[in-house]
């Protein structure tokens, strides 16, 4: 595919426009040309990425590479929340889904029309939308131009993971190379040199650096970092362990375990992992890392028992479900006795373990769905 880029206007001779030209030593700027050869007819590739500075023909390319029609500009309804509006027709399972996929993960924001989502939220949610709607060929302009960095890598790499999954060609057209080797592309055209590079078969050009984390046991005093992003407002957990993950230093995620009667076995609870690097898997790779702990009897109480973890996310069930390392156990559309619970909590505030706010929680319709860690080597149950 051979593509040629050619831009002319008027050569304006004002007074400003001749002194720049003096000043400058710049005969014109009526003329823009670009010649870029592309070999992508074929289907063997799934995502390419055209990177360049700004003004140097990353868009005109993309204009041309399936067409304008392909060019992703979502529209998106004023006052209907993001899980409405992403793939109407779609079974609900899958816009969760892909709302996760690319490191959306934050429930509250899914309840949110896209015109009040922050900036990072939005690059998120197109996104998601992309994946959700997978047209056979998408363009996409300014990819992650507007967020933060470290939001358009791990973005970046999210969307690449998912977009990998299903059918389709992505390109990608952006001025920052740091997202390159977090996207993994299968081709790379540089309009700065005018270059192109592709991978061979089953290969891909770039590699993402690998993102290891430190696991800290702490307590409860860092859960007010975290609390924001939890999509319930729960009090404290009773004698739980709290354990942070952090990355170069920077707290990334968080659950706490407490024991169930009997010590037969733990819970853990208040899984949160931060909006910047949610999609980038370190979620579960710290779950897990807290799980096998108890497992292997390192914790407080020196014991060795399995680890029980509930939630409702259809993505993380699916995803355990499918981990030999997990196995149900257990599940339910509805929540608890509501009344008893308010009595739980009232018992407990009167011997001063907790303040009680008068409320219960229970009898809402919120498909709970448990699972029991085994480790590695273990046979499912």
């Amino acid at each position: 595919m051979k593509i040629e880029v050619n831009h002319n206007c008027s050569d304006f001779d004002s007074y400003r426009a001749a002194r720049v030209k003096s000043l400058f030593n710049c005969e014109s700027g009526a003329n823009f040309h670009l010649a870029a050869e592309l070999p992508i007819d074929d289907q063997a590739w799934r995502i390419g990425v055209v990177v360049g500075p700004s003004g140097s023909g990353k868009t005109s390319i993309g204009n041309r590479v399936f067409g304008p029609r392909a060019v992703w500009r979502p529209r998106w309804p004023k006052d209907v929340p993001i899980i409405d509006a992403i793939a109407p027709g779609s079974e609900f399972d899958a816009v969760p889904a892909a709302l996760s996929a690319v490191g959306l993960g934050s429930v509250p924001a899914w309840l949110r029309p896209y015109r009040v989502l922050s900036n990072g939220e939005r690059f998120r949610a197109d996104l998601a939308r992309l994946i959700a709607e997978r047209p056979a060929r998408a363009v996409v302009d300014e990819f992650s131009s507007v967020v933060d960095r470290q939001v358009a890598r791990i973005g970046a790499m999210a969307f690449a993971k998912a977009w990998r999954r299903g059918v389709g060609q992505a390109v990608l057209l952006s001025c920052h190379r740091d997202v390159l080797d977090w996207v993994e592309p299968d081709w790379i055209f540089d309009t700065a040199t005018e270059t192109f590079e592709r991978a061979e078969a089953g290969r891909r050009l770039r590699r993402r650096p690998p993102i290891t984390f430190d696991l800290w046991q702490t307590d409860s005093r860092q859960w007010a970092a975290f609390e924001p992003h939890h999509y319930l407002k729960l009090p404290p957990m009773i004698a739980a362990t709290y354990y942070v993950a952090t990355v170069d230093g920077q707290q990334v995620a968080h659950v706490a375990v407490s024991t169930r009667p009997g010590m037969v076995e733990a819970r853990a609870c208040r899984l949160v992992v931060m909006p910047e690097w949610q999609g980038a898997g370190i979620g579960l790779r710290f779950l897990q890392a807290v799980c096998e702990r108890w497992r292997t009897g390192q914790n407080r109480y020196g014991i060795k028992v399995p680890t029980l973890f509930h939630t409702s996310h259809p993505g993380l069930c699916a995803t355990l479900r499918r981990d030999p390392r997990w196995t149900q156990v257990s599940g339910s559309l509805v929540g608890g006795d509501r009344t008893r619970c308010k009595a739980t909590l009232a018992k407990s505030a009167s011997r001063g373990r907790m303040a009680f706010t008068g409320a219960g929680y229970g009898g809402h319709f919120r498909a709970v769905q448990g699972f029991r860690y085994l480790g590695e080597g273990n046979p499912c149950a």
